[in-house]
């Protein structure tokens, strides 16, 4: 019986004829940008961490953050986690809880003393940072770890910043905060306590060869009410600063706030915690216009905080304010509708905003201050040379997580001006974005809720509100993760090749094309799940 023709082949000559040569596009592996890492202000590699976290070497995974972001237990408290928002798995379920898995390593780094990776050889370099808030405190450690010197001013007995004397304990209690400010003095950032900056030229000139300004916004914002002698007319920033004292302010039965972003939330919040039996939040405009963060918001309305939409104080008297009612124009302003009613008040504390004490420039030739902010370039440089500048004095956008990404950017140009270079970013790969990706080959897996107090403790103690998650869910949060435009070795292309024109080169390595036999046909590119591979035309 005659062979199959196949068989009476001599061994090799079928590949004579390379499929390869019928190609007009080839197939070429990409590492595109994950949208979570594009959203993070302080620039963290967040699917790089997260990687390390889904294999359970949670160390690795602490270690990888903290190449960007130093104090991870707090920003896995105060973050706002725009990563979340810019998640592709929201598309699929919900978004990773990125911020949930950052503080459970920053609180494990804490519990297993975690130390971080000793710094660079000493280059000689003074700095001298002011302000020891998010911003000074994340520019002074990276500066450490460039061999930099980096010696930090601070006008308060406590360091900290804004994180100390403006977010309540019942969201940053405060042996995390000091846990994570005692590791960077471990790794050498000098604090010197008490120490106020009033003249940052005299700075240059007594040994220091750059500074960087990290000053917060310190400075209420206040607004004319007509109020009555015996009436109690309090700031927000002085409230929360008192709260860092052995006295704790007395704000009485029933207290008022005026405004509507996160300062007045946690004012209310924390007014209840005191003992008020009434907090009352007026704000002038709708709750879809209200500054402060809508969790933000909902969390207070449980607490049985009341708001007042479409309202402005007139008069505070004094034991009442005067409240008249606003109502929104046809452009969606609002103006005054002449109605009136008076609410009882022991206190009224205005949050209206923060400025930043910009006294310490005065005479610094170059710089320049619009709307109550120094102007800085790309590298955070102000219009002094060797004057940077980053947080609250810097940006319109005050948050700890803005703030940790100035201090970063601020201490690479740092570091290249001393060195007499010019500050280059590295480009950015391309996003990969949902519509590069195949989310039907991730599993079904619900995100982890971290656990919340119950509403009564809440409104009685300064306990912290939002729980942690524990070593399991952390595991299987991490691994929700859909390595978004980065190769995770899932075998997908090597699966679906027609051609067996891709080959593993080993774990880690990832995959080649051979393309004496790809004919291009992109069934790979279509087929892989996190948008790694695209096609190109072939070059002639």
């Amino acid at each position: 019986m005659d062979k199959p023709f196949a068989i009476t082949l001599d061994p090799g000559s079928s590949l004579a004829n390379h499929t390869g040569s019928w190609r007009t596009f080839r197939p070429e592996y990409v590492d595109r940008l994950p949208p979570c890492n594009v959203a993070c202000p302080a620039g963290e590699n967040i699917q790089a961490w997260l990687f390390h976290a889904e294999s359970g070497d949670y160390e690795a995974a602490w270690r990888s953050l903290v190449e960007n972001n130093p104090l991870p237990a707090i920003m896995g408290r105060v973050c706002y986690h725009p990563c979340e928002g810019g998640c592709n798995r929201q598309h699929v379920d919900a978004a990773v809880g990125i911020n949930s898995v950052e503080r459970f390593l920053g609180d494990e780094a804490n519990k297993q003393g975690w130390k971080f990776a000793p710094p660079a050889v000493a280059t000689g370099k003074r700095v001298l940072v002011v302000g020891s808030g998010p911003a000074g405190l994340s520019a002074a450690y990276h500066l450490t770890r460039m061999g930099h010197k980096a010696v930090i001013h601070e006008a308060a007995p406590l360091a900290g910043g804004m994180m100390r004397f403006g977010i309540p304990k019942y969201r940053l209690p405060r042996e995390v905060l000091d846990a994570e400010i005692k590791r960077l003095v471990e790794f050498g950032v000098e604090i010197q306590l008490q120490t106020k900056v009033s003249d940052v030229q005299q700075a240059l000139q007594d040994g220091f060869d750059a500074v960087f300004l990290g000053v917060g916004a310190h400075i209420a914002k206040r607004a004319y009410i007509p109020a009555g002698d015996a009436n109690k007319v309090l700031d927000a920033v002085a409230v929360l600063r008192g709260m860092e004292d052995h006295d704790a302010p007395m704000l009485g039965r029933k207290v008022v706030v005026y405004g509507g972003g996160n300062t007045a939330i946690d004012v209310a919040r924390t007014a209840k915690r005191l003992g008020a039996e009434e907090a009352i939040i007026v704000y002038r405009r709708t709750r879809d216009k209200m500054p402060a963060h809508d969790f933000e918001v909902e969390e207070a309305l449980q607490e049985g905080i009341s708001i007042k939409w479409l309202s402005t104080i007139k008069e505070a008297g004094e034991s009442d304010i005067m409240v008249e009612k606003m109502a929104l124009d046809d452009k969606g302003f609002p103006q005054p509708t002449g109605e009136f009613e008076r609410i009882e008040a022991d206190s009224v504390v205005l949050a209206l905003g923060q400025d930043a004490d910009l006294a310490l420039l005065e005479n610094v030739p170059g710089l320049v201050v619009e709307g109550g902010m120094i102007q800085v370039d790309g590298g955070m440089m102000t219009g002094h040379p060797g004057v940077f500048a980053g947080g609250d004095m810097a940006g319109s956008e005050r948050t700890v997580t803005v703030a940790v990404g100035h201090g970063k950017k601020a201490a690479r140009a740092i570091d290249a001006w001393l060195r007499g270079a010019a500050y280059a970013p590295a480009e950015k790969h391309e996003v990969a974005t949902i519509e590069r990706m195949n989310p039907w080959y991730y599993s079904d897996a619900p995100k982890t809720m971290r656990p919340v107090l119950d509403i009564i403790r809440r409104q009685s103690t300064f306990e912290e509100v939002l729980g942690g998650l524990d070593e399991n869910n952390a595991l299987f949060e991490a691994r929700r993760c859909m390595s978004c435009g980065n190769c995770f070795e899932c075998d997908n292309c090597y699966g679906v090749c027609p051609d067996n024109a891709v080959i593993k080169l080993g774990p880690g390595k990832r995959f080649r094309f051979n393309f004496d036999y790809c004919k291009g046909c992109g069934i790979c590119a279509t087929e892989c799940p996190c948008g790694a591979i695209r096609m190109v035309a072939e070059e002639n």
